[in-house]
């Protein structure tokens, strides 16, 4: 399934920051960064609900909004982008 990870996390104090970068580290784990809190990710049912766990126990209920797109398989590859926008592979082999 293809996936759009959007997230706003209050940064008004340090906590805030050290959630915020936890989002941030966590969702680089399972996805491609498109914007500062926005991911493309493609994953299985199984690993979409470890993510929304996850995500749950980093985030404050009361001053964080997280949202999960699920988009049509193969959204990413028909992407449109402007400026330095770029698409990217998700379905190519990543060589680390």
């Amino acid at each position: 399934m293809e996936l759009l990870v959007t997230y706003d996390v209050s940064t008004i104090d340090t906590e805030g920051e050290r959630r915020l970068r936890q989002v941030a580290k966590l969702c680089e784990g399972y996805g491609l960064r498109v914007q500062k809190s926005v991911f493309e990710v493609v994953c299985t049912a199984a690993d979409l609900l470890k993510l929304t766990d996850a995500i749950g126990r980093i985030i404050d209920d009361t001053q964080d909004s997280i949202r999960i797109y699920r988009v049509p398989k193969g959204t990413f590859g028909a992407v449109d982008t402007l400026g330095i926008a770029q698409r990217l592979p998700h379905a190519e082999s990543l060589v680390l």
